[in-house]
């Protein structure tokens, strides 16, 4: 499929469309979410409530992706061998709250705001850290050509627990069969991994 031509239409303006009306009408819930954990976070290590990330977005664009604080103030950035976001059961960079954020993926939905700006969309491929940009083959860059996504295929199917390379494949995937209908699916699949609290974390070290 030439994604460039055929999913034009859906991913460029009814996606972005559907993507707009949707994070404009769940602005009350990401307020309710916000004011809820500053409640939790001040009760729990009095830090910030917001963690800006610098990630990668539509063609190469870095912006800032909002997220609830999960881990401790000023805490060191660990990663696998593979650029990957080092997370467990038993990391101690991350706050009593921040456990149960990341469990429930509620430290997600501040992206609501960044889908209402146009950095996000509602489904997309994950973002990567802002450092990935240059290490992209040229195959991987194709996923540069839709917006990253609050959640996506990969991020419904396997959550945190891939490494960089099969999570970019998934990507790909994505952006090579983009429909509404494809999005709808992975919406399902996404609700139906939180809830039974499926691959949070990554098994190996």
């Amino acid at each position: 499929m030439d994604v460039n031509k055929p999913s034009f239409l859906y991913n460029r303006v009814i996606k972005r469309g559907i993507d707009f009306l949707v994070s404009l009408l769940a602005l009350p819930l990401v307020f309710l979410v916000v004011v809820v954990s500053a409640v939790a976070i001040k009760l729990d290590d009095g830090g910030p409530v917001f963690y800006k990330a610098r990630r990668i977005g539509f063609n190469g664009r870095i912006f800032d992706m909002y997220k609830i604080r999960s881990m401790r103030v000023n805490a060191p950035d660990v990663r696998l061998a593979d650029g990957s976001t080092y997370n467990s059961a038993d990391d101690d960079r991350v706050t009593k709250f921040g456990g149960f954020a990341r469990k429930t993926s509620l430290d997600e939905i501040p992206q609501l705001l960044n889908v209402l700006k146009g950095d996000m969309a509602l489904i997309g491929p994950r973002p990567d850290s802002a450092f990935y940009l240059d290490h992209y083959t040229p195959e991987e860059r194709v996923i540069l050509t839709v917006r990253p996504g609050i959640s996506g295929y990969n991020q419904a199917v396997n959550r945190n627990s891939v490494g960089t390379k099969e999570k970019l494949a998934n990507d790909i995937l994505y952006v090579e069969n983009i429909s509404f209908s494809f999005d709808v699916k992975i919406i399902a699949w996404t609700v139906k991994t939180v809830l039974a609290s499926r691959n949070v974390y990554r098994s190996e070290e």
